[in-house]
Parts: structure tokens; C-alpha cells; sequence
């Protein structure tokens, strides 16, 4: 590489090398296949996919916002984009499994590079970082030429955005980043293949994507670039075991297991440890996550989703529907959660959990965990996944036999070209 490369110059660079090193990386993108497919069928019924669809001008058979109507973009940026581009040019498992393991590293290592600083500057790095994260994947898969990847990455920064304001009032706006980045990597890719030009320094240059959204150019680029190919850091992503914000699902654990201990009648007070980091998203202001106006909402508030780990014993989808929200159980005992500031939280290295009660008869008792489940100090299993498949399959509809037929499918998916028609 010149002295003067560009970091996507020294990612396009790289790509080779991790497209042959793909295959390492197939458990996991299989395991990504089987999560995110399980939640697009379980959005896709809803209000809001509904209305996303009816608002669009197209129902093309392979689009990553509607594939067919019926396959929602909701789960995430890199598969949708990934899948969608595969099954319009017709592409070779391999290539669909080189493209979503491209993309998924490529998120994962940009979220390394200005940690905290783009949910700080009030954007959601899944909006920002997803579509960059997408642009390379599809890039990847088509095989485009190094010049065209680094145009690809250059177009796409100026597609990039979306604002975190749904948190105020449980809006629907978050729903539609993961696919809206997902279009944008696709028409930027397609945009690049044409010959249109990008700035190769949309990253690190003085007016580029981390000024814009993180207020920096001063990032960690080692993270991004270094063993870009040869080391997969992808491959202990997190899936989650809720259906809520990442950094509350510990506290859900912690709940659980203190409700096996108290009756949750006896409980006056929960304080809850908390990092800095989290609390103007999940935590501020109080008394309005204490009584979430709808819920969506509720997802994002950590007394809610807690109050649901006591007394549903869970956070899955059933803790998040308009009847739930409205519980008085759940709204007298989410009233009563507040948190403290823990200085020395390790957040965003770990995502921690502490919940401690203190009861009618004078008694305190606490339950903390040091990571979250799901991560890579406590991976879901395969078997983990696929039952979570299940249970979001039985949500959206699927028959029990439509669900095995999928898995199925997954199991030799990149084995062959990618035609997801079977399940329309």
C-alpha cells in the first residue's frame, strides 16, 4: 500500500484476504441467518412494518426493505443487504457468505474506533456504522474491484444518518435505520459499480463519517484496519436473549433470579447500578422511563423492562405490546426502580447488570452480572438460537413446520445460490 492510503483504500486492500478466510466464519453467519430471519417474521404482521411497506414506492422480489413484502429488514443492516443483492445477481452461497462476513466485521470493528462518541453526538451507530458495515458486504459479494469498493464506501458515507430522538417518545424511526442502511449500502454499491466516485477518505478525512457523526477524526484506526481478514472479531458478536435494548438485558437477568428470592408485593425500592454511558438513553429522564407512553418505548426503559423481569419473568416479545405497557403490576413496580452511577463501570467494554431491592420488612437483597448473556463471556448456543427462532416464527405466524423448514434451509445455505423464494 502507498504511505498516503486511505483507510478504506487500506480495507479494500484487505478483502481478498478475508474473503478467503470467509469460510471460518460460517457458524456464525449461520447463527446471524437464523436470529435475524426469526425476527424479520415476527415484525412482519406489525403496525409499523406495515406502514414502512405502504410507504414504499416499489415490492421488487429482492429488495432489502420489502423482499417480496414479506422479509423485513428489521433485524439488522449486513444480511438483508447481503441477501438481497445475492438473490437479484443470483450469487453463490460462498459469495453471500464472504459478503456477510465482510460486513459484520467491518461494523464490528468501526464501533471500536470512537467508542460511545456517536451515541453521544445523538445518532445510532447502527444507522451510521450499518451502512457502511452493508456497503462493504455487498461490495464483497459482488466481487468488485478495490477502486469500486473504496467509491462504494465513499457514496455511501453520504447515506449514512439517523438521530436517536425516537427515545423521547417511543417513535417508530429506529425500526426503519436497519433497513433504510441497508438500501442505501446497495444503491451506493450499485452507484460505484457505475463508475460514480466517492471520497476515499469518508472515514478519517476532515469533513468525513466519524467528524460528522462522532465529532472526531482522532479514532482508534488499528482497530478497524489491523488484521482486517486474518482475525475475525465478528465471530463472538452478541445476540440477544430480550427484546429490548442491549445494555438493559442484564438487568432483566438479575431480576429474574431476584424474583425466585422475594415476593415482588414486599418490594418498596430498586436502585440499580448503572454506567454513565447508558442513562440519558435508558435511564433519563425518570420519571418518563418509569412510566413509558407506549410499548415501544418500553424497550428502551430500564425500570420497565426490569419491573417485566420480575413479574412476567421475562422481556421477550409479549412484555412489549400496548395491553402490557398499561399493566399496573408492571407500572407500580417500574415506578419504584431508580439508579446510581457506578464511576467504575467498564461500559462499553461490558455491559453490566445490578439490581438491588429493598423490602417491607427492612431486608436488601442484590443480584449483579458482570456481562452480558449472549456476548462472548456467555454465548447463546446453536440450539439457543434456534429456539428463539421458534418462539418468533409462533409470534409472526409461521407454522411450526414452516420454522424447521428454514432451519433447514440455513444449514446448507452457502452451498448453493441464495433463493430465499420457499419462504415468501
Amino acid at each position: 500500500m502507498a504511505p498516503n492510503s486511505s483507510i478504506s483504500e487500506r480495507l479494500a486492500s484487505a478483502i481478498p484476504r478475508a474473503r478467503a478466510s470467509s469460510p471460518a466464519f460460517r457458524e456464525t453467519a449461520e447463527k446471524l441467518l437464523v436470529d435475524i430471519a426469526g425476527l424479520c417474521v415476527a415484525a412482519r404482521r406489525t403496525d409499523y412494518v406495515r406502514a414502512a411497506l405502504g410507504g414504499w414506492e416499489t415490492s421488487g422480489a429482492c429488495t432489502a426493505i420489502g423482499h417480496e413484502r414479506a422479509f423485513d429488514a428489521g433485524g439488522a443492516v449486513i444480511v438483508p443487504a447481503v441477501l438481497a443483492v445475492s438473490e437479484r445477481e443470483k450469487l453463490k452461497g460462498a459469495d453471500a457468505l464472504a459478503g456477510i462476513a465482510v460486513g459484520a466485521e467491518l461494523m464490528c470493528r468501526a464501533s471500536l474506533v470512537a467508542p460511545k462518541r456517536i451515541h453521544k453526538a445523538s445518532f445510532h451507530p447502527t444507522a451510521v456504522l450499518g451502512a457502511v458495515g452493508a456497503a462493504a458486504g455487498v461490495a464483497s459479494a459482488l466481487r468488485l474491484s478495490e477502486r469500486e469498493f473504496v467509491n462504494a464506501l465513499g457514496i455511501v458515507g453520504s447515506m449514512a444518518g439517523g438521530i436517536i430522538e425516537y427515545l423521547a417518545e417511543g417513535a417508530w424511526t429506529k425500526r426503519l435505520h436497519p433497513g433504510w442502511a441497508a438500501q442505501s449500502a446497495i444503491r451506493a454499491v450499485d452507484l460505484a459499480r457505475a463508475g460514480f466516485i466517492g471520497p476515499r477518505t469518508v472515514l478519517e478525512g476532515t469533513h468525513g463519517l466519524y467528524q460528522a457523526f462522532a465529532h472526531t477524526t482522532e479514532g482508534d484506526w488499528a482497530k478497524l484496519v489491523d488484521g482486517f481478514g486474518e482475525r475475525w472479531v465478528a465471530g463472538s458478536i452478541a445476540f440477544k436473549p430480550y427484546a429490548c435494548g442491549t445494555m438493559t438485558q442484564p438487568y432483566v437477568d438479575c431480576a429474574r433470579r431476584l424474583a425466585k428470592r422475594v415476593n415482588v408485593g414486599d418490594i418498596v425500592e430498586v436502585v440499580c447500578e448503572a454506567a454513565e454511558g447508558t442513562v440519558h438513553r435508558l435511564w433519563e429522564p425518570l420519571a418518563a422511563k418509569q412510566q413509558p407512553p407506549n410499548a415501544y418505548a418500553a424497550k428502551f426503559s430500564s425500570p420497565y423492562c426490569i419491573a417485566a423481569g420480575f413479574v412476567l419473568g421475562h422481556a421477550g416479545l409479549d412484555a412489549f405490546t400496548e395491553e402490557r405497557v398499561r399493566d399496573q403490576r408492571l407500572q407500580s413496580l417500574a415506578g419504584k426502580v431508580r439508579y446510581q452511577i457506578d464511576p467504575h463501570n467498564p461500559y462499553p467494554d461490558e455491559f453490566t447488570g445490578h439490581v438491588r431491592v429493598r423490602l417491607k420488612d427492612g431486608r436488601e437483597l442484590e443480584e449483579r452480572q458482570a456481562h452480558m448473556r449472549g456476548g462472548a463471556h456467555e454465548p447463546l448456543s446453536r440450539a439457543d438460537i434456534e429456539d428463539k427462532f421458534r418462539l418468533n416464527c409462533t409470534y409472526g405466524g409461521w407454522s411450526a413446520a414452516q420454522a424447521e423448514r428454514f432451519l433447514a434451509y440455513v444449514r446448507g445455505a452457502f452451498d448453493a445460490p441464495v433463493d430465499l423464494a420457499a419462504f415468501r
